[in-house]
């Protein structure tokens, strides 16, 4: 379900750029010495036990983060009594994309079931051989048409389902605007954010000029909204090369919210998914944060007893999209039609929806998005927010996919790092320079 962007504070790129090319060193030899197609039982098992003569066969799920599987599980088992499933959670997208890739390179040790994180899922595209094809009549027509085609190889292979996409909204702590003297209601505090990073910045300079309270969570998650409503912001969809360095869109946002979160002093400097982050939810640690839709199962989780939080149905500069994963088959496992299985079952529009009630994970499936059942779900703790009906209008916002290509995901980790950097101390300047020479030693 879940995407969850860049974790701050993650390795370096230069180490991530080393542990790439060993990767790659790996992944040759791996297909110089084998075909692994895994269809026959040949490939290395990944965990997935039994199947011999029709018996039980128990396949691992590997996700990370809150993909709202833990209900459902058991009802997949239910419904398929010759099917057990063991669910290994990650707990961030980088933990996980870490030892996908080191167990891609080894040849073994992956589940029969992987989630992928969109901001490395082209990464992951370039090995595409080394995952099944899921391209089937019954799941043809599923998905909204740029989230199969994100996941669509040059060759045409379907290698992985969508799960969540990741519209997105303002979340906001209506009790502390309300304390400041400011609008509190969801539409009128969807007024006063307005439509515009300007607009947005300005009503955050107002509540600070009337309350003790950070605007923001911090610089990095918020740029994280805007370099998602760059066509292309780190690479040149024609080749791939990188162009990051030297695009101005890209400037201009580091610019902006370093601006709006130090020089304004609107950022709490919390990076986010780190234990300080975590706590602050209970500690009235910042008034806003972006929100896609998987955004207010995690508010939820970690606000347990804070009233106040609600969502304005705006979002700045437009529509935006955050996140959104897929579920692949390896064809290290041995069971790949049972984990096909699992992984069309787990995306249904019926078991998308259910996932939406239970963490926020917004589905990429169409039927899902025209039920009833999701366009009225409410959150009872965010003030009983219509989340459904707010997250579709937010989707019909999206107008643009960001190109992303194979080394977005190392570019913008060391993009992340240098605003880091800035909220500790850092000159914007020489944090810029710094992330421009990490940039140019990805080659």
């Amino acid at each position: 379900m879940t995407s969850r962007s860049t974790r701050i504070g993650a390795p370096s790129v230069r180490s991530r750029h080393a542990v790439l090319a060993t990767l790659t060193v790996g992944l040759m030899a791996l297909t110089a010495c084998s075909s692994g197609s895994g269809t026959d039982g040949s490939a290395t098992q990944a965990g997935s036990t039994g199947g011999a003569a029709g018996g039980p066969v128990t396949l691992t799920l590997a996700t990370f983060n809150q993909f709202g599987y833990e209900d459902l599980i058991p009802e997949f088992e239910k419904t398929h009594p010759n099917i057990k499933v063991t669910h290994k959670k990650a707990a961030t997208s980088n933990e996980a994309r870490d030892t996908f890739f080191t167990r891609l390179s080894a040849g073994s040790g992956m589940a029969d079931v992987e989630a992928v994180e969109v901001d490395w899922l082209p990464e992951m595209l370039q090995y595409s051989d080394k995952f099944t094809d899921l391209n089937a009549p019954d799941v043809a027509g599923r998905w909204l048409d740029w989230k199969a085609k994100a996941a669509t190889d040059s060759d045409g292979h379907l290698i992985g389902y969508g799960t969540d996409s990741g519209p997105e909204a303002i979340c906001y702590r209506s009790d502390l605007f309300k304390a400041a003297g400011l609008p509190s209601d969801r539409e009128s505090v969807a007024k006063l954010f307005g439509t515009t990073w300007e607009s947005y910045f300005a009503a955050g300079k107002q509540f600070k000029a009337k309350s003790k309270v950070p605007f923001f969570d911090s610089i990095g998650a918020t740029y994280q909204g805007m370099v998602n409503q760059i066509p292309a912001a780190y690479e040149n969809p024609s080749d791939d090369s990188i162009t990051a360095t030297d695009n101005a869109d890209v400037k201009k946002a580091y610019d902006q919210v370093i601006q709006a979160g130090i020089t304004d002093g609107l950022s709490a400097k919390l990076q986010q998914w780190g234990d300080d982050w975590t706590a602050s939810f209970q500690k009235n640690g910042f008034a806003t944060m972006l929100c896609p839709g998987w955004m207010v199962g995690v508010i939820e989780g970690n606000a347990k007893g804070v009233k106040g939080w609600d969502v304005a149905n705006t979002f700045p500069g437009g529509g935006g999209n955050w996140g959104g994963s897929y579920l692949t088959v390896p064809k290290q496992s041995a069971h790949p039609k049972e984990a096909r299985e699992l992984a069309a079952w787990l995306t249904a529009p019926e078991q998308q929806i259910k996932a939406f009630q239970k963490v926020g994970a917004f589905p990429s499936q169409k039927q899902a998005l025209e039920s009833q059942d999701l366009l009225s779900f409410k959150v009872a703790s965010f003030n009983n927010a219509p989340t459904g009906q707010i997250f579709a209008d937010r989707a019909k916002a999206v107008t643009m996919t960001p190109y992303k290509g194979s080394h977005y995901f190392a570019i913008n980790d060391a993009m992340q790092q240098a605003l880091t950097r800035v909220e500790q101390g850092t000159s914007p300047q020489e944090s810029w320079d710094k992330w421009v020479g990490d940039v140019k030693a990805l080659g």
